[in-house]
């Protein structure tokens, strides 16, 4: 039998920035592939280009060479709608900050990227309690994010990030700004939320001992994959 396709594939993929007369590249030929379901830790410094990359994997902004293969589509083929499109679909996202919607309850945090792609509010409703019980916030579902601590806030972050079951999870130091013991809770329920509904991920860390929790590790270091 074949191996399935992977959900995202990288080849070559560049970015460089111009400072003045000085060019800097950020990414050199990266080439990384990540197959259904697997779990990929990017470990490396401040500075590695981490978040770069996620930036390029996530469709978020342009000025990249090479090619991004999401979900068997080519991106640089596709128009900034078609990116959108594809982005919404099959990508969550989870930040350092968790950028929540701050006048929006946490349940209401969670609802609002289903109804964007069509889901009816009564089973966008049932899918954020569901995630954010399983994430022990069943008590917090009508709080805003100014009446919530910064694991809790995290946590909604990524119930929001997993509620339209994407086929692929970017998380840029997901767990940074949270203390070691929220840091480790934060993460293990991260981890089973996301295998136990199938998805890929690739975790953006420079901590060794949370990437070894994941499938696999690939060290990014002055821009290549070592």
């Amino acid at each position: 039998m074949s191996n399935p396709a992977p959900v995202i594939a990288l080849r070559n993929l560049e970015r460089s920035f111009e400072q003045g007369d000085v060019r800097i590249d950020v990414l050199r030929g990266v080439n990384l592939e990540i197959a259904p379901g697997e779990i990929v830790a990017l470990l490396g410094p401040s500075g590695s280009g981490k978040s770069t990359m996620l930036q390029a994997v996530g469709l978020l902004e342009g000025g990249f060479s090479g090619q991004i293969e999401l979900a068997g589509q080519d991106a640089s083929t596709l128009d900034s709608g078609g990116r959108t499109t594809l982005r919404r679909e099959h990508l969550g996202f989870v930040y350092q900050l968790h950028h929540l919607l701050p006048d929006f309850t946490a349940r209401e945090n969670v609802v609002l990227p289903q109804l964007l792609l069509g889901v009816k509010r009564k089973d966008a409703e049932a899918r954020a309690e569901e995630l954010l019980s399983a994430l022990g916030l069943e008590h917090r579902l009508d709080h805003r994010p100014s009446q919530l601590s910064g694991g809790e806030q995290q946590r909604v972050a990524v119930a929001r990030a997993l509620a339209n079951r994407p086929q692929l999870v970017l998380a840029d130091e997901p767990t940074g700004n949270l203390d070691e013991k929220t840091a480790d809770r934060v993460l293990g329920q991260f981890l089973e939320l996301v295998r136990g509904q199938g998805s890929a991920a690739l975790v953006a860390t420079h901590n060794e001992r949370l990437a070894a929790r994941m499938d696999r590790v690939v060290r990014l270091h002055e821009g290549q994959i070592a």
